[in-house]
């Protein structure tokens, strides 16, 4: 097992995990903007009102996103298992 074939194995990784996670998060992180801009305009400071939006739209990015997310998961453990031969006996 060379170091560079697991560099490689890491990298690829690391890279679906950001790929995956990207669509739910983005989404996240955009509604709650959008409610912390609400709240500090309208003075509401209902902590419910800052979660209920959040979870609503990850779970509309997952519904919306869930195909590309599970294909690219599928396509990481493809490649894998056919190099998994190379990772552990270098050639």
């Amino acid at each position: 097992m060379s170091p560079d074939s697991v560099l490689s194995a890491v990298q690829s990784a690391i890279f679906t995990v950001i790929t995956v996670a990207a669509p739910p998060l983005a989404l996240g992180l955009t509604v709650g903007i959008l409610v912390s801009l609400f709240q500090a305009v309208t003075s509401i400071q209902e902590p419910t009102l800052a979660f209920v939006p959040k979870i609503i739209a990850v779970l509309v990015a997952i519904m919306a996103f869930g195909a590309f997310m599970l294909t690219t998961l599928l396509e990481f453990m493809q490649n894998l298992l056919r190099d998994f031969p190379n990772l552990i006996i270098p050639r």
